[in-house]
């Protein structure tokens, strides 16, 4: 059986930043995978964390100016740190905007109530997050796949909910994750499998994936293995910590619904998007939850659904519901395919797989349905706190060329900058922000030995622009949230994906829909002179 090993005092505080001012403002998110070696990011981290983790400032960091000029006169009185107290230990996994007291006071509607809703100013925590009483390193990429530490994330609930689904097993002191799901208890690679027989997820054309309800996010743990990257969102709900388990498993995820508010993605983003029971009523309010699939589903992609309501002929008896409710649930599925001209590719046992047309413009069907509503929005990306609407969002005509597979797509031209869809960003402008993160990336890796080592995990970079630090980083050992904040300058998330990487838009004045110690390492390029006036 695995054993997790001793953080001796190195918690995921020991996370490295880089651009590290602001040291305390980054502490909830920030966790410690003690992999290898010992680095100056951990000797600050293990300073703090002798301090009780009260965020002190170390006395072997210089604050001293390091530019030139004049420097005026000041009284050391008011000079003086700001000292940030230990939150009390019920805050251990405080998630500030799904806080789940909060949370109860919205409507059930819609799942409304388990959306985003950030406290007021004077309710926002002014303390550190404290760690779970025996807190210890998590394990290196691929063993933190299948098992992790039980004190990172002391919850059992799951273990006896969803036993007999090979969800996840507890052992002593870890947790194990046999790869199974409600849909696949015999294990994630052979329900691949079957999807792989009718998707080409080998080749690199698909790359990028969406998994709505994801659970421990097992789908994206074993996808990994076959080159594509999923993006899994899940509520903070009575499956408890179960995006907590994801993160702390080593795959990308974040505390999130399809509810009322539209996905915090661009347009055209997915390759492949995915449900797994994940109890959204793809068939009510019009087809809306559907039409936000297409929304972020690019021309080409694919959405896999699998168990109720799809060959209810045969599953109805083990399902124990009436067969007219599922049959009424496909039928108003099947109806919304046809609107956004999905062809089925495929429909055997409990899962059916749909494509999305190419080009949207040649369909008949849609011609013909006088019922057809397209969005009259001009901007499908701008998505932030926007309410979803049941219309049809037009795809654009992109001249930039098709999407090159996956590895060659990192590096190539992607299509909305070569269309011109980006404003201020040419092909010339793209390859040299290309050429200056890899230059970065270089001297990086100098001053942080660890950092190709596997001693970082689940990376964030802050204002991600076009992905090029992510790119430049690349690795198999690691992942990157790429952030595009909504105050930005240039929207270019949609590029982003197009290369190959995730990512999502955010506002860094609100809290990131993640749990405390989540991340090993964050990339702060801009962030403070983009939000300074804040």
């Amino acid at each position: 059986m695995a054993k997790p090993s001793s953080a001796d005092g190195r918690t995921r505080s020991s996370v490295q930043i880089f651009i590290v001012v602001g040291l305390c403002c980054f502490f909830y998110i920030l966790g410690a995978w003690q992999r290898s070696g010992f680095g100056k990011g951990d000797s600050i981290a293990l300073e703090i964390t002798k301090t009780n983790t009260e965020c002190n400032i170390v006395p072997n960091l210089s604050f001293d100016s390091h530019h030139g000029g004049e420097v005026n006169e000041f009284d050391e009185a008011d000079s003086k740190p700001k000292v940030f107290e230990p939150c009390a230990a019920r805050y251990t996994d405080y998630t500030p905007c799904q806080d789940q007291k909060r949370a109860m006071t919205f409507p059930r509607e819609n799942m409304v109530y388990r959306e985003r809703h950030c406290p007021p100013e004077e309710e926002k925590l002014q303390c550190m997050i404290p760690a779970p009483k025996g807190y210890v390193t998590p394990f290196p990429w691929p063993k933190s796949r299948d098992y992790v530490p039980y004190a990172n994330a002391p919850y059992k609930s799951l273990t006896v909910e969803k036993a007999i689904q090979n969800w996840i097993q507890y052992e002593g002191n870890v947790f194990k994750f046999p790869g199974g799901g409600t849909q696949f208890p015999q294990g994630a690679d052979k329900y691949i499998d079957q999807i792989a027989s009718v998707i080409p997820i080998t080749n690199g054309t698909v790359r990028t994936a969406l998994d709505t309800g994801c659970g421990v996010a097992s789908w994206g743990a074993y996808l990994w293995s076959r080159n594509v990257i999923a993006m899994s969102f899940a509520p903070r709900d009575n499956h408890e910590a179960q995006v907590q388990f994801a993160l702390e498993r080593g795959v990308p995820a974040i505390v999130g619904v399809l509810g009322s508010i539209k996905l915090p993605y661009p347009s055209r983003a997915f390759d492949m998007a995915h449900c797994s029971r994940c109890l959204i009523p793809w068939g009510a309010n019009n087809g809306i939850y559907m039409m936000e699939v297409d929304r972020v589903l690019r021309p080409g992609g694919y959405w896999v659904l699998s168990g109720p309501p799809i060959n209810w002929k045969a599953n109805y008896k083990s399902w124990l519901r009436p067969k007219e409710e599922l049959e009424e649930e496909q039928r108003k599925i099947e109806e919304t395919a046809k609107q956004l001209c999905w062809e089925k590719r495929s429909e055997k046992a409990e899962m059916a797989i749909w494509q999305k047309v190419v080009d949207s413009e040649s369909c008949q069907r849609r011609k013909d349905d006088s019922s057809v509503e397209f969005c009259e929005s001009s901007d499908a990306d701008d998505v932030w706190y926007k309410k979803m609407e049941a219309c049809i969002t037009p795809t654009p005509k992109v001249t930039g060329g098709n999407l090159k597979p996956f590895p060659s797509r990192l590096y190539a031209i992607p299509p909305r900058i070569a269309s011109g869809l980006v404003p201020g960003v040419s092909s010339e402008t793209y390859q040299d922000d290309n050429k200056k993160w890899k230059k970065h990336v270089k001297a990086y890796k100098k001053t942080n030995r660890l950092l190709d080592s596997g001693r970082y995990r689940n990376i964030m970079d802050m204002n991600a622009g076009l992905g090029s630090f992510a790119a430049a980083i690349h690795s198999s050992k690691l992942w990157v949230m790429n952030v595009v904040p909504t105050i930005a300058e240039a929207n270019t998330l949609g590029v982003i994906y197009e290369r190959g990487l995730i990512g999502i838009y955010h506002d860094w004045c609100e809290a990131f829909s993640t749990y405390p110690r989540t991340y090993d390492l964050i990339h702060a390029h801009g962030v403070f002179s983009l939000y300074k006036d804040k």
